[in-house]
């Protein structure tokens, strides 16, 4: 998934927040299978607390969310054969709910039962030489994908069932965006007003930063070879994703297949949008979307996205010159964000 770029470009200038030089803590690591940076700003931080707090955090989060622990909730929930309603934390609860909720709107272009086809395509254990898979291999796969028939949640009583024993969930389209969520709710705990937390591309910003200016980042360009920039955004107060197709995918006969699959097809998919970004009040939200919308592409996406008042930003490459060149569009929130 590519990342934002240029963090605390200024927005605009603007009177200092702080009466005085504020402390900026600046926190980074390695979690659920990438890495973290944070930075709070303030007065007076508990810099060891909130370090120690935020590690925690994060343990807790990967002890629900990762389908790399084995003994984690997902992981547990999935290899389970009990097919009756099964208590899960609230944590789940919460990540469950808004997978349901982009699944319905996005007419099940996000799924978190996709695990299945993300082995056969050869994004799991399968090797991306192995043959490619058959329409019979395709469709046995996608008995055992769709959320909205496989998994029941009652969210009055935290419980989670699932129609067959063989039915598994994998939320890496949706946890790290939790994961920020969580870390930025526990610097909020501390009484941390102004900050930014990023997960493997994923992140949230509240306030502005130590210059007492609004937060910006850069969405990247869909360059594989370099990292430069597109499109410089405001995002204070906002979570963001941006998910692409142009650094997970293999080649086979001349044919690219893309990690990026349809829940709905079985298949990867083959449209020319290869990168959206998508900006919500979490970043959760904004996780979930983006991969939804870049399964959707741009055609359909910008439909859902005004449907939704979703602010969304696609990439694409442009048919009439070549794979080199890109198109953009946006919907009209995400330009009312702009401010255009």
């Amino acid at each position: 998934m590519p990342k934002w770029l240029l963090l605390a470009l200024p927005l605009f200038m603007s009177g200092c927040l702080f009466d005085e030089d504020p402390e900026v803590l600046r926190l980074s690591g390695k979690t659920m299978g990438t890495t973290y940076n944070i930075t709070a700003i303030g007065v007076d931080l508990a810099d060891d607390e909130i370090a120690a707090a935020v590690e925690t955090s994060l343990a807790g989060v990967n002890a629900k969310m990762s389908n790399w622990d084995p003994k984690s909730e997902v992981s547990t929930f999935s290899a389970s054969p009990n097919t009756d309603p099964t208590p899960v934390s609230a944590e789940f609860v919460t990540v469950m709910t808004a997978a349901n909720t982009v699944h319905d709107q996005s007419g099940g272009k996000f799924d978190v039962t996709l695990g299945p086809l993300i082995e056969l395509w050869g994004f799991g254990p399968r090797k991306p030489e192995d043959p490619i898979p058959s329409d019979a291999d395709i469709n046995a796969a996608l008995t055992a994908v769709s959320q909205s028939k496989l998994l029941t949640l009652d969210t009055d009583k935290s419980t989670l069932g699932k129609s067959a024993a063989g039915v598994g969930i994998n939320l890496s389209a949706i946890a790290k965006g939790y994961g920020v969520d969580a870390v930025a709710e526990t610097l909020v705990g501390f009484g941390v007003e102004n900050y930014m937390v990023e997960i493997g591309g994923d992140l949230v910003t509240k306030g502005q930063n130590d210059k007492g200016e609004d937060w910006r980042i850069g969405i990247e360009k869909p360059d594989a070879a370099a990292q430069t920039v597109q499109l410089i955004v405001p995002v204070s107060d906002f979570g963001l994703a941006t998910s692409g197709d142009y650094r997970n995918f293999f080649e086979q006969d001349g044919i690219r297949y893309s990690h990026i699959i349809d829940p709905t097809t079985g298949r990867p998919i083959t449209h020319r949008t290869t990168s959206v970004t998508v900006l919500t009040d979490n970043a959760m939200m904004a996780d979930a979307w983006a991969t939804a919308m870049l399964v959707l592409g741009q055609e359909n996406g910008l439909k859902v996205a005004e449907a939704h008042e979703l602010a969304v930003f696609f990439i694409s490459r442009d048919g009439q010159t070549g794979s080199e060149s890109y198109t953009t569009a946006q919907s009209s929130a995400f330009t009312k964000l702009l401010g255009e």
